[in-house]
């Protein structure tokens, strides 16, 4: 005879696809109160940490708090990407005016962001239009047709040091330059965000000495956005990842197979912005980033995403990874790339 535990759970239906959802409609809303408190203590915590470097003699405490600060500008970009999606924000048009301020401040304008990161989400995981809003990604097949040029092109964009040095690949040139080029008069703010940071380094070289622009300025966003250009890409290239052809693919298993959950401690979770539960933001991205873990443990379906972390192992791990093989249906290494393409 069964037990009751055992027939409800044989009774259980496994949500997928639409009916998956709407069960995550229920965290969409948001809370007036803790988006504004949690905004206010990342500015205060932002400011705080630039008030250290800009009157703490000791150049040692200036250095780390500009790196304390890149880490809390991962967060404060979280702020601002979610009010793009319409997690944060709604209906509050003086908080979305900061929020294009803080676009503008980090090299990722409005009209930029909103163009590729919105296709991102429509396209995840799919093959020939992954590239777009993300890193590229191109298939064996396509290896063996790429041009030498293009191949050395996308070889440099998914190099480690391509992350490392973000604030110049990702957003001055990503974000900001080849945007503008492509579409001038609807991308204009973009090089002006550049040429604003960059004379703003200069005023406060000028007035406030080289080690607090540094410290203050140059730093903060080296760190925030190296960090960040390796999560862009780490939440959509890791070991289990999973991507599909156009004629297979379908919203919510591209969320679940082809975006990672990146495991991380509750200090790097607070200062990435819950970002690391990117597989449930993909599923429904109205969902503010406080609540993407709440999701996640309220919904079985969520509960079994591929993984990473930032332990030495798994980065490497990711890092690694050059190409798609359908046959074998994973991410192969370079090495394994050039064996396979030939």
């Amino acid at each position: 005879m069964q037990t009751a535990e055992a027939s409800q759970a044989s009774t259980e239906r496994v949500l997928s696809g639409p009916e998956l959802i709407r069960a995550t409609v229920a965290f969409e809303k948001e809370n007036r109160w803790v988006t504004y408190s949690l905004f206010v203590q990342t500015v205060t915590v932002m400011v705080a940490l630039l008030a250290v470097v800009i009157w703490v003699p000791a150049w040692p405490i200036k250095v780390l708090a500009g790196m304390v600060a890149g880490l809390v500008q991962v967060r404060l970009f979280i702020f601002y990407h979610d009010a793009l999606h319409g997690a944060l924000f709604r209906k509050a048009p003086v908080a979305q005016f900061c929020m294009s301020f803080v676009g503008f401040y980090l090299m990722s304008v409005r009209s930029v962001w909103k163009e590729s990161h919105d296709f991102h989400h429509q396209h995840n995981g799919k093959i020939a239009t992954a590239s777009i809003g993300s890193y590229p990604i191109l298939t064996v097949d396509m290896l063996r047709s790429t041009s030498p040029l293009r191949l050395r092109a996308y070889t440099i964009v998914r190099h480690p040091l391509s992350m490392v040095f973000g604030c110049l690949s990702v957003f001055a040139v990503g974000m900001a330059l080849v945007p503008f080029l492509r579409r001038p008069g609807r991308h204009w703010a973009a090089p002006l965000a550049v040429l604003c940071n960059a004379a703003v380094f200069v005023a406060v070289v000028y007035w406030l000495g080289w080690m607090v622009a540094v410290c203050g300025l140059l730093l903060p966003s080296f760190i925030s956005m190296a960090l960040g250009s390796y999560l862009f890409y780490a939440q959509h290239n890791f070991p289990a990842m999973q991507i599909r052809p156009a004629a297979d693919w379908d919203y919510v298993t591209a969320a679940l197979r082809g975006s990672s959950m990146f495991d991380m401690s509750r200090m790097m979770h607070w200062f990435t912005g819950n970002i690391g539960y990117h597989h449930v933001h993909h599923v429904n991205h109205r969902i503010p980033f406080y609540r993407l873990r709440e999701a996640m443990q309220a919904l079985p379906e969520l509960q079994q995403p591929g993984r990473t972390s930032w332990r030495l192992k798994d980065v490497i791990a990711c890092l690694r990874l050059y190409a798609w093989d359908a046959k074998q249906g994973r991410m192969l290494t370079y090495a394994e790339s050039r064996v396979a393409g030939r």
